[in-house]
């Protein structure tokens, strides 16, 4: 080959554009590193993360342990259950067989299941797919966990919601339902005649070569499976046992980042489904109203920093999971998790912010502002179905949503604010003389608007003695499946719902304790000898028993 000045003049080229994107990529490197190992260490469940640009990975690591008992590091290769990203297969499943021309999103799911009980509504498959169907979800029934257990076939599943009251009119509301991907599992069943797990391992994994995935499941042994956990009143517990035959189409699906790149790469290049039947699935859907909503078909629409993202999240017993696709800039960021605590969530969007480079706001970020800039915020603002209000103490601005925690947010400028993290934001301005406020989380932005109406009177709190505190410890069954675990440490009482992250408790009177986190109060009973026997939960008008149990 002869060497020319312009083969030279390419190769230098070339070169330097190597040079340029390690530089580039070394330093998005680290800066990932340092925030991910700043939430995850040698003493916590682990996490995966992936980054690809343009299909390939630029950014893959973990973080934590697999499995705590033996002391086993996560690593890139472990499998995590996926949770409800698994809808994203289940809608795909469904839109391939509509191009086969084997049903159609439009049909009524009686044209499937004709047995179904639609109590005189008109259901489509359609409205499965987007979550306006107004059947129940069958996870938020009392029920759901004292059958986490047992095994059941999808037609058995589907017995257990099929004749609860519906919630509302098909298609005129948005509520997120998982009874609505079992349905559609089942569907997939009825139309293809075989199994949903044998669909989506010919049709998706076997062809997109996800070699690393995997139909659920606990007795099966599955290489690389990270195991599951929750939080304890110390530290961090077995998560509770969940067979995967319940999940099923809604979130039985287990996989490992690298397999998920395959998945995006695999949609991006519609290699499953056309174009114009994926853009069903990412751009959102419409009430019968004409409202927008934010959710298509197994994909919601987002927000990062001004770009704009399809994403699913998911979250099961012992596992969390988040992945977000930000078509403009062709970036993926997957995260998988091997407990059902914290929050992978603001972990893959801050790190996509980093790699698209508009990083979050921090805390560390804040500027400094008098009592008189910030106390022109304070107040109550009234959202759809929802009161926040803005306080002020000791230059610090608070919101506190009705019935939840007070939390801190931080000045960017005199009207903008964050929340530690910095993907939950305020904007304030006046209008006609009236406070107002455009919140904006995960690219969704509502606004709310100033009204006269005091904040919620902080409750006095008792300090009780530690031998009092010692009397409340134990393990109360409120339901089988779910208990709450009373524990005391450094003279702090504290409550652990089944699957649920370990709460502080208040005392507001001797066996009167009421929560911050969330609104609701547990109280406790005593017997004729003075000993405490059960406790009762109050929460959304609720009151839920729970006897002590050994």
């Amino acid at each position: 080959m002869k060497i020319t000045p312009q083969l030279i003049k390419a190769f230098i080229l070339c070169i330097c554009f190597i040079i340029s994107a390690t530089s580039f990529a070394q330093p998005l490197t680290q800066d990932i590193d340092n925030y991910i190992g700043s939430k995850y260490n040698a003493d916590t469940p682990g996490v995966s993360v992936l980054v690809a640009k343009d299909g390939k990975v630029i950014y893959s690591n973990a973080f934590g342990i697999a499995n705590m008992e033996l002391d086993i590091k996560a690593v890139t290769d472990n499998v995590f259950e996926i949770g409800s990203i698994t809808k994203q297969f289940t809608a795909v499943g469904i839109l391939m067989l509509e191009e086969q021309g084997k049903l159609s999103v439009d049909d009524t799911i009686t044209k499937y299941i004709p047995d179904y009980p639609t109590q005189g509504k008109t259901i489509t498959v359609h409205h499965l797919l987007n979550h306006t169907s107004g059947i129940q979800s069958y996870t938020g029934m009392a029920s759901f966990r004292t059958l986490a257990r047992t095994d059941m076939t999808p037609t058995e599943l589907i017995d257990k919601f099929k004749n609860e009251p519906m919630e509302f009119d098909p298609g005129t509301q948005f509520k997120y339902n998982n009874s609505g991907y079992i349905l559609l599992g089942h569907i997939i069943e009825v139309v293809s005649g075989t199994s949903y797990e044998d669909f989506i391992q010919a049709n998706i994994f076997d062809k997109v070569g996800m070699s690393n995935s995997y139909y659920g499941s606990m007795p099966r042994v599955i290489p690389n499976r990270a195991s599951g956990y929750s939080d304890a009143e110390t530290g961090y517990r077995n998560a509770e046992y969940l067979s995967l035959t319940l999940p099923y189409a809604a979130g039985s699906i287990m996989s490992t980042t690298a397999d998920l790149l395959k998945w995006q790469n695999a949609i991006s290049a519609n290699t499953l489904i056309k174009r114009s039947t994926l853009e069903k699935a990412i751009n959102g859907s419409t009430l019968d109203t004409g409202e927008a909503i934010p959710y298509g078909y197994g994909w919601i629409k987002g927000d990062v920093n001004g770009s704009t993202t399809v994403e699913h999240s998911g979250g099961i017993f012992g596992y969390s999971s988040n992945g977000i696709y930000l078509p403009e800039e062709n970036v993926y960021v997957i995260g998988l998790t091997n407990c059902d605590c914290g929050n992978v969530g603001a972990i893959v969007s801050n790190v996509a912010a980093m790699a698209i480079g508009k990083p979050f706001a921090k805390k560390e970020d804040a500027i400094a502002l008098s009592d008189t800039q910030l106390s022109k915020w304070v107040g109550a603002y009234a959202y759809d179905g929802a009161v926040r209000h803005i306080t002020l103490k000791d230059n610090q601005l608070f919101s506190q949503r009705e019935g939840s925690t007070n939390l801190e947010i931080y000045p960017m400028t005199a009207t903008n604010f964050v929340f530690d993290g910095g993907d939950t934001s305020y904007d304030f301005y006046t209008e006609n003389g009236n406070r107002m406020v455009t919140m904006t989380a995960n690219g969704n932005r509502s606004t709310g608007t100033g009204i006269d109406k005091a904040p919620p009177a902080e409750r006095e709190e008792l300090t009780l003695g530690a031998d009092l505190l010692n009397q409340y410890v134990g393990n109360y069954e409120l339901q089988p499946g779910f208990n709450i675990v009373v524990s005391v440490e450094d003279n702090k009482i504290y409550g652990l719902p089944t699957g649920q992250a370990k709460v502080e408790l208040y005392a507001s009177d001797k066996d009167k304790f009421f929560l911050k986190v969330v609104a609701a109060e547990i109280h406790f009973t005593r017997n004729t000898a003075g000993k405490v026997e059960s406790l009762t939960l109050f929460q959304g008008g609720q009151e839920m028993p729970g006897k002590k149990v050994d």
